[in-house]
């Protein structure tokens, strides 16, 4: 496997953690199915040129620009495309009072 090709699923996949996009959102987006993007991912299969041409379609920047490493793909991101939370939502785990009186559950 090339570095290039290792860049870009690196790029991909801090391009999915800013938009809080999972596997299954970018492959409804670009056409593909989710386990062909978890096999493009995982390296197994190679992201095409036409794949190459719609994820830059999707995050709306050029297709130079996705190929520049991760750092600069995100740094290209529209605003409106990044998450509110990077990574997608935050989950709130509160206390209970029985954990709070240091009893804890049974």
């Amino acid at each position: 496997m090339s570095s290039t090709e290792r860049d870009l699923r690196v790029t991909v996949a801090a391009l999915m953690f800013a938009t809080g996009e999972t596997q299954t959102d970018l492959g409804a987006a670009i056409g593909l199915a989710q386990a062909q993007v978890s096999r493009r991912q995982a390296g197994t299969t190679p992201w095409t040129l036409a794949d190459v041409d719609r994820l830059a379609a999707h995050y709306g920047i050029p297709v130079p620009d996705l190929l520049a490493g991760a750092d600069h793909a995100v740094r290209r991101l529209p605003a409106h495309r990044r998450a509110a939370t990077l990574g997608g939502t935050q989950t709130v785990i509160g206390t209970t009072s029985t954990d709070e009186e240091g009893g804890g559950r049974e």
